[in-house]
């Protein structure tokens, strides 16, 4: 009845707010919404927590493996092939993972994939020789067989001046903090603060940070001691899909460490078998604990 009443005017002037909402809150933005809302909701929920991959699963896993025709594999690097270091640049590979990986690449009839929020710039230094399928900056760039990068996404940049000055205030008032500048992302570092205040200034940033991009297509992403920004229309899992429907694949295996990871196991088919590393809440069907559990794990799919 009220509607109807309303002057024109009115109806006007709240019909020019819902539909600049509707304009700012597309698809990509929604998604992102739900996908933190779903996240905060694994805080309270213990039923998220994904299953140990126990040895009876883990002998499972092989045998359904070893008897696909086409396989898919998903992996992860930081925090999961390769540990954390203060310096991101000097998280390189050591050799028993270059030789890991070397014999995954040469396995017959399987694609391995290494999905990273990392910069072009540095896995084609670690990896384009070795002719590795690259996916980078949680899907921008993509590299097959030791080809040169090209862009999965069309993605704009312009948004890096607003940000920027923002992140080198919290440097500046963050001791130990550094800014790392990708080519459509930027990171706050902050693994070498002081652990209390660096979390302090990191949940500061955060409600900035949301603040300023409301009305942008653009998403924070919260990592391990990282916080990225990026463009929203390009995360782990929109890649991986990219990838998994050019070919008949009956073997899907995902695995990641991190909260960007999510989307990858969130948009995977739900044969895939995914896997988080550490005990966290997760989409994830399952978990490993470290590392050392992870290479282990690829170490059984090499081996005939």
């Amino acid at each position: 009845h009220k509607a109807i009443q309303m002057p024109e005017k009115e109806q006007k002037a709240r019909n020019s707010v819902l539909q600049k909402r509707l304009e700012r809150y597309n698809v990509e933005k929604w998604a992102n919404d739900f996908m933190r809302s779903l996240t905060e909701q694994r805080d309270k929920d213990p039923t998220y927590v994904a299953q140990r991959l126990s040895v009876d699963l883990t002998n499972t896993l092989i045998k359904e493996y070893r008897d696909a025709k086409h396989r898919l594999l998903f992996l992860d690097y930081d925090g999961t092939l390769a540990g954390f270091h203060n310096d991101p640049q000097k998280a390189s590979p050591d050799r028993d993972l270059y030789k890991l990986l070397d014999q995954m690449n040469a396995l017959p009839n399987t694609d391995v994939y290494l999905i990273s929020g990392r910069d072009k710039e540095t896995f084609g230094k670690w990896f384009l020789k070795k002719k590795y399928n690259m996916i980078v900056e949680h899907g921008v760039w993509l590299s097959e067989g030791g080809n040169e990068f090209t862009m999965l996404e069309n993605v704009k940049k312009d948004w890096m001046e607003k940000i920027l000055p923002v992140l080198e205030s919290f440097v500046d008032r963050t001791p130990g903090s550094f800014i790392e500048e990708k080519n459509y992302s930027l990171a706050w570092h902050y693994r070498n603060t002081d652990p209390d205040f660096g979390q302090k200034r990191a949940s500061e940033l955060n409600t900035v940070l949301r603040s300023l991009i409301a009305n942008d297509d653009l998403s924070v992403l919260n990592g391990n001691k990282v916080m990225e920004i990026k463009s929203s229309n390009v995360n782990k899992g929109r890649a991986a899909m990219r990838i998994f429907t050019r070919n008949d694949y009956d073997f899907v295996f995902a695995i990641g460490d991190d909260w960007t990871d999510e989307f990858m196991f969130q948009e995977l088919p739900d044969t895939a078998v995914t896997v988080k590393v550490g005990r966290q809440k997760t989409q994830a069907k399952y978990y490993l604990d470290s590392i050392k559990n992870v290479r282990d794990l690829l170490s059984r799919f090499i081996k005939k």
